[in-house]
């Protein structure tokens, strides 16, 4: 066995990937920090063709040197857009049929392992605060809330792992 070498892993182009079919997810990050989860936020999302991120909130947008040195680039194909308020974004694309679930550990959440998207959906995951998570008015907004499962003694995962975990979970489920 032997490391595949970059021009072997089939990479498309900017170009490819915005005319590519996309994944019936949005992304919501709802107040996030650090710079360096949003760009792996970004990462991710290019790595599963993920249709959109928005950044609410404080959570920074590019361009910006922190989010490109984890965002690798990923800020120029992941279409994304900022919005000042969750809340309201949330009630815009409830409106539009978007289904929104916020990753959160709360009163009668789904696990992850146990949650199966409908077929043909759009679903927005909503990521919260480094410190917070999602803003209750957002859980309580929410059509669902999936927790991932955790067994040791944190009940913590970093908002970019997170996403990792979140978005393979949902991209295997629903491709």
């Amino acid at each position: 066995m032997r490391k595949l070498k970059n021009n072997e892993l089939g990479r498309i182009s900017v170009e490819e990937f915005k005319q590519s079919s996309k994944t019936p997810i949005t992304v919501i990050l709802d107040n996030i920090r650090s710079l360096n989860n949003v760009g792996s936020v970004f990462r991710t999302s290019d790595a599963f063709l993920i249709d959109k991120i928005y950044l609410c909130g404080i959570t920074a947008t590019p361009p910006n040197k922190e989010i490109h040195k984890t965002a690798l680039g990923a800020t120029e194909s992941v279409n994304w857009e900022y919005a000042e308020d969750t809340v309201s974004l949330v009630k815009e694309l409830q409106a539009k049929g978007i289904r929104v679930l916020s990753i959160e550990q709360a009163e009668n959440s789904t696990m992850l392992n146990a949650f199966q998207p409908e077929p043909n959906q759009h679903y927005a995951v909503v990521f919260g605060n480094e410190v917070k998570g999602v803003q209750q008015e957002v859980v309580s907004l929410s059509d669902n809330c999936i927790e991932i499962p955790q067994h040791g003694t944190k009940h913590s995962l970093n908002i970019s792992v997170s996403c990792g975990v979140v978005l393979w979970d949902l991209f295997t489920k629903v491709s």
